[in-house]
This record gives C-alpha cells, structure tokens and sequence, in this order.
C-alpha cells in the first residue's frame, strides 16, 4: 500500500502538468481548455489555478488564464538567462547583416532548448520557437551541441533507433556519431529537411573549455545559396560569445562552468 502510495502524482507533479498545458500558440486558455489538455478533473484544476493565481503563477486573462509575470521572472534569473543576455546584441547583429533566422539553444540530456529567435516576418514556419524542445539528432544546432559531449557516452546511451521529425532525420547512433566527429573537428553543423520539410540549418558551438554551453544556429529554406560570409560571420559570433562568456567566469562566475548554462 505504501508503494502505491508513494507512486501517486504529487500537487507539484499535477502543478505542472497544468502549467505545461500553455504553449506559445495557445497562450490564453479557458478553465475548459486546461482541463482538456492537462488531463486532470476539473475539481483539481479549478484548486491548483485558485493556489497558482495567488502566487502570481498564473494570472487572469479576461475569461481564460495565462503564465504570470512572476514565473516569467524566475526564468529570467537562470544562467541560460544570462548567456542570452551576452549573446543577444551579437545576434541581433547577425540577423540584420543577412536577414536570415537566428537561434540560441542549450542542450538538456538528448534535447535542444530553444532560448532565443530573430527572424523576419517572411521568414518559412518553423517548429523551433523561444522554448520549444526538439530531438538534438534532428536539428544543425542540436548537433552542434551534441559534438562537445563524451562521444563514446552518447553511442552508449543515445536511443537507437533515434527521434524520427522527418523522413530524413538521422536516426542511426552510427550516422550521428560520424557526423558529430567531423564537427568536433571544426566542420560547421548542418542539417536539411531534418527537423521540417523545405528547411535548411548550419550552427556553431558556443565552446569554453571544451564544453559547448550554448550554440548558435542560421536557417534558411532549402535549396538556398548563401554568402560564404555568412558561415564565417557565424563562426566569428560564437567565438565572440564564447569570449564574453570566458569573462564573465573570470570575473566571479565560475560556478557556472562547465555547462550549468
């Protein structure tokens, strides 16, 4: 009985399943709506958002909720916060010398997190937006970040077969790994129509001691010939982060290294 017990979803655990419920195309949502996509009975929805909106979690909405400013604040104070704070005017500048899509990500275990995107208003969709989470395998900036990793770890424990987003996602850990070798040994990261049909990506590490805290990627549409000066441009913005960064842990932030970004 206590096993059960013990195994029982905790108010935290249900918490945050209604919290995960919000996404960035459903930014609003009804009492009804939360219920639906959190799968929890309307009787507990309605005690966790009574409880969430008294600490400023969630707020009202006119007649739906949305994610407070108060979790928006504690998100701010993390050191992937941070590191997006140096690298923005560098991105920024990136995107306005070619007009082209710009992200930052980080990785967690097998998943790029998505910090940061500039891009156009003309610019094709695309599934990796500010906080998204995708397969690392699929995305040039998921394989940018993967590279810097133990590579005899990741053939060990990386699932095989791999998180399939399209037909030309590599799902192979052999593949992957090859690839991954040519980008620890300075070849810029790419993919096309891996993570979405009709989308092309190149990326590069944000390394400081060998670690890659972060990178930067580039997207276009497929088939697209760039300036050769863009990968350059990229290369020289993530090692004028990756020197920032190194700054700031001689100035007092080393606690951060290797990778807490």
């Amino acid at each position: 009985m206590g096993n059960v017990v013990d195994q029982a979803p905790s108010i935290l655990s249900k918490a945050f399943d209604l919290l995960r419920a919000f996404n960035t195309q459903e930014r609003v949502m009804s009492f009804t709506e939360l219920v639906k996509v959190s799968g929890l009975p309307k009787s507990t929805v309605h005690r966790l958002l009574a409880r969430l909106v008294e600490l400023g979690v969630i707020e009202h909405h006119r007649s739906g909720y949305k994610i407070g400013l108060e979790l928006f604040q504690l998100g701010a104070t993390t050191p992937a916060a941070s590191m997006r704070d140096v690298a923005m005017p560098l991105l920024t500048g990136l995107h306005r010398r070619f007009g082209l899509t710009v992200r930052l990500a980080v990785l967690r275990q097998f998943n790029v997190v998505y910090l940061e995107k500039l891009s156009r208003h003309s610019a094709p969709f695309s599934v990796s937006g500010v906080g998204s989470i995708l397969p690392a395998n699929c995305t040039a900036i998921g394989k940018a970040l993967l590279a810097y990793e133990d590579l005899d770890d990741l053939e060990a424990f990386l699932p095989n077969p791999m998180p399939m987003m399209t037909p030309r996602s590599i799902t192979d850990v052999g593949t992957l790994l090859a690839q991954l070798r040519e980008i620890r040994g300075g070849v810029l990261a790419r993919e096309s129509n891996e993570a979405m049909p009709g989308l092309a990506c190149m990326a590069s590490p944000i390394v400081v001691r060998g670690f890659a805290m972060g990178a930067v990627s580039i997207s276009c549409r497929s088939g697209t010939r760039l300036d050769p000066a863009v990968e350059t441009e990229l290369r020289e913005t993530t090692a004028q982060i990756s020197k920032e960064i190194r700054a700031g842990l001689a100035g007092g932030r080393a606690a951060w290294f290797p990778r807490e970004a």
